[in-house]
């Protein structure tokens, strides 16, 4: 079994670190350079850097930063926000990034997974989906509904960083995405998001049943016993976390051992 991951995310606002709940009330957090280099240190076996106003404010993401950061650290890195084109895709990774995560631009533009996996191969390609919950009370049209502890619901995609609904099916935006080529999903509860009260496992064990994906889940991550239900419960291949690690509630290293106690495959420094 593929060891399971631990991966601070950084919400990159203004060339700063910030946090917020459900993707608002943002404060800040650091340095994302300087995080950086203390997450790979505690063993963070990931980094994903989210440039959160870029794709909203029609610009492009923030690569002398994203070059920083590539600078000081070894373990792979993801960026996203503002990626529209082949050509961001391009300069992200010329920057030193590993990976790069679509979220707006795939939702506007239905070719550009497809056209990026095959330049660049899947390996480099996540598609974050920001998803939120829709209650029904019957069986929606069109829509893939799942009865959860709160009542039936299905959850809709967002873009523009959370601002924009779409009307589109999450499981069935990630089952596209994963036929269209996608290396990976990166799953964002956007009811769940800072409040530290745990991921929404129906959300991320739907969609890692519906795919053969590697799914990022995030969203929710209070206590190490949370990131233990969504990679058991929820069926997550790695875990993102942001509050928790920002303001030292836990270590990286804490986590990890807590997890390996548990029996969840994991590196250990």
């Amino acid at each position: 079994m593929l060891a399971k991951r631990i991966i601070p995310c950084f919400d990159v606002k203004d060339g700063k670190v910030v946090k917020g709940i459900q993707f608002i009330n943002l404060k800040i957090e650091g340095d994302p350079v300087k995080l950086a280099e203390v997450y790979e240190k505690q063993g963070a076996d990931e980094l994903v850097f989210l440039d959160i106003t870029a794709s909203h404010e029609k610009r492009d993401i923030l690569l002398e930063t994203v070059k920083r950061i590539a600078h000081v650290v070894s373990i792979p890195f993801t960026v996203g926000g503002g990626i529209r084109s082949i050509s961001d895709i391009k300069n992200a990774l010329s920057s030193g990034a590993d990976k790069v995560t679509i979220n707006s631009a795939a939702v506007n533009n239905s070719n550009l997974v497809k056209e990026a996996v095959k330049i660049f191969g899947s390996q480099c390609i996540v598609v974050a989906i920001d998803a939120k919950r829709a209650y029904v009370e019957n069986d929606s049209n069109n829509k893939i509904v799942v009865d959860t502890p709160k009542g039936k619901c299905w959850w809709e995609v967002y873009i523009e960083g959370g601002r924009i609904p779409t009307g589109i099916d999450a499981i069935k935006w990630a089952i596209t995405m994963n036929e269209g080529g996608a290396g990976e999903l990166l799953l964002t509860s956007m009811d769940c998001d800072g409040m530290q009260e745990g991921y929404d496992n129906p959300l991320t064990r739907s969609i890692s049943e519906a795919t053969n994906l590697p799914i990022i889940a995030s969203g929710g991550a209070g206590t190490p016993e949370d990131i233990y239900k969504v990679l058991t419960e929820g069926k997550a291949d790695a875990a993102l976390a942001a509050s928790i690690f920002h303001r030292s509630i836990y270590s990286i290293a804490k986590v990890k051992n807590y997890l390996s106690q548990k029996g969840i495959p994991i590196r250990l420094q």
